[in-house]
């Protein structure tokens, strides 16, 4: 098929595209020999998701490289400019989170995600945590037991916090140092894996309420006590040199490699990550774009401890750090360990994972066969919701492949100020789309509605004005609000079979969709975004809105008050106004 163009291949390093019959880049790789790994993908009988790929490629192209980490590089790059369909993608995983320890201007402790965080001389860090729940109980035990600040800003009056002794007043008073240093000490001491102090102080007031009679307050300690308790055993020592490493297992068979990652911090074990995917080119290739694609978005470790199956010269070029590969002692049987479990991980998984590829990739095929599409690799669904007629947003989820791609959700606040649920529809698609003209972002090759021919007449109306092709459909619902019926382009009916994989691929993703615009909804409605509801109110501006807040504090208590009430901020017809709004508001 390629023969004349392989032959002219060089047997040089770098980065090779293989391209689907639209043009569009499905595989990014790298190799040492551009000829001889190219040519492998045709000489050769492919197996698995190796050979699906290999019989979408229509094209390839390749660019030369000076050495192998330049090759690896470009194919980095590459890769995240334009998200090919075959390569291991970790844009949905998030980073782990950390416990921050500020110093400067006052001691604080925060969880936060380690890409939030910006690096200063006066933090120190503390994970990660790959139990959020845990980095978030240790912060507030923290916060309960030494008196940290925990308001933000500076101000000039003491707040309740220094009143009832959980702060020391850095806002106004002039502060104990040797007092900052031995919290800061014990602090310290305790994230760095020295639980003594911290349960030799919790014992004390356990004791200290019990005496006093304060059962309830002491029985809450005592939960506290048993809870770190359960933290500290499962962080089992392995190595006393208090360095931060990564161990990284693996496990490879029937054509998918298993992972598994362990973080040691400060010689002890804090958890772990494990991860099971296909393998396209080489297993070494595979492995390597994994590690530098981790360590993209999260914390780089002083030492990796690996296998010899990978360039180290190459990725230490890239990543600055120390890749360990060792022969023997507590270091290999810890990299033992890592493996075993990595393939405990693939033999118990394997099967499912393989049913559900095969369950979801044939309905993603039937969806195209049914619609007549070349190709159907991103598909964008819209949801519209509204607050009462009064405030309306929209949602966007996008399915890659047949599965959710959540980097690439979207969340639209709207204009329009009445029920229009097809002027919406209107504003929504015309916003997103010119945008990705605007970027030359990627296109869909399908939308989805989430409504009936009226929904799909107005998302193909709009993509007209942008000059845009792009095939829409509309999920139709029955009366008790289930997928019933799809709506094509020509607004035919198509019925769909309800014992199918197609009806149960529609209907994950119409209930994706739905769900993710109904909890936008609820973020706004809640409590943290009653601003954004008092924004649909004509003249509430900033000043308004600040002094509603301050004085009711929660919609609820906004809604409880009457118009007199209300007249003590506002003028009498924007009190109407806003007591006639939430009277409605549920």
């Amino acid at each position: 098929m390629f023969k004349d163009k392989l032959a002219l291949v060089p047997n040089l390093p770098g980065s090779y595209q293989m391209r689907n019959s639209d043009g569009a880049i499905i595989y990014v790789g790298k190799a040492k020999n551009l000829h001889r790994r190219v040519s492998s993908y045709f000489n050769r009988v492919q197996t698995g998701k190796t050979a699906k790929m290999v019989s979408e490629i229509a094209d390839f192209t390749y660019i030369v490289a000076n050495s192998e980490l330049e090759a690896f590089i470009i194919e980095i790059n590459l890769i995240k400019e334009f998200n090919p369909k075959y390569n291991i993608l970790l844009k949905d995983d998030k980073s782990y989170p950390y416990i921050e320890y500020i110093s400067k201007p006052y001691p604080r402790v925060k969880v936060s995600r380690y890409l939030n965080i910006k690096k200063k001389d006066n933090k120190k860090l503390f994970g990660p945590y790959p139990n959020a729940y845990a980095a978030r109980r240790i912060v507030n035990l923290l916060n309960r037991i030494y008196p940290l600040k925990k308001c933000e800003g500076k101000s000039k009056e003491l707040c309740l916090y220094y009143h009832i002794k959980e702060c020391l007043g850095y806002c106004s008073k002039n502060l104990n140092q040797t007092e900052l240093n031995n919290m800061e000490h014990e602090i310290l001491s305790f994230l760095n894996g020295n639980d003594k102090i911290l349960t030799t102080r919790l014992e004390k007031k356990m004791t200290e309420y019990s005496d006093a009679l304060n059962f309830e307050m002491a029985l809450e300690i005592k939960k506290e006590l048993e809870y770190i308790k359960i933290v500290m055993d499962k962080q089992k020592v392995e190595l006393h040199d208090l360095t931060n490493r990564d161990i990284f297992g693996y496990y490879f068979d029937k054509g998918y490699i298993s992972i598994q990652i362990f973080f040691l911090r400060n010689g002890k074990l804090v958890g772990g990550k494990s991860d099971i995917f296909p393998i396209i080119s080489e297993l070494s290739d595979d492995l390597e774009y994994y590690i530098a694609q981790f360590y993209s978005r999260h914390e780089v470790p002083k030492e990796i401890i690996f296998s010899a199956d990978i360039n180290k010269e190459m990725l230490e070029g890239l990543i600055y750090t120390k890749f360990v590969i060792p022969s023997r002692g507590p270091k290999k049987k810890l990299l033992e360990m890592a493996n075993m479990n990595s393939k405990l991980n693939l033999e118990n998984e394997l099967e499912l994972i393989k049913k559900d590829e095969y369950i979801t990739e044939s309905a993603n095929e039937e969806l195209k066969e049914l619609l007549g599409l070349k190709n159907l690799h991103r598909i964008d669904l819209f949801d519209n919701s509204n607050l009462f007629g009064s405030f309306s947003v929209s949602g966007m989820v996008v399915f890659k492949d047949g599965r959710p791609s959540k980097n690439d959700y979207r969340k639209f606040k709207v204009s329009i100020d009445k029920n229009d649920d097809y002027g919406t529809m209107r504003e929504v698609i015309f916003r997103r789309y010119s945008r990705v003209i605007e970027e030359q972002s990627e296109k869909p090759d399908l939308i989805i509605a989430d409504g009936g021919e009226k929904q799909v007449v107005v998302v193909q109306e709009t993509l007209k004005d942008l000059d845009l092709k792009i095939m829409v459909c509309g999920l139709k619902k029955n009366d008790h609000h289930k997928t019933n019926d799809l709506v094509l382009e020509d607004l035919s009916i198509k019925e769909i079979d309800r014992s199918s994989n197609l009806f149960h691929y529609l209907t994950r993703m119409q209930d994706e969709v739905h769900r993710y615009t109904i909890n936008y909804h609820r973020t706004i409605r809640s409590k943290g975004s009653i601003s954004s509801i008092l924004d649909n109110i004509y003249g509430i501006g900033s000043k308004r809105k600040k002094a509603l807040i301050k004085r009711f504090g929660s919609v609820v208590k906004m809604k409880q008050a009457s118009i007199e009430e209300l007249e003590e901020i506002l003028p009498h017809d924007v009190a109407e106004k806003l007591y006639t709004f939430l009277k409605d508001f549920k």
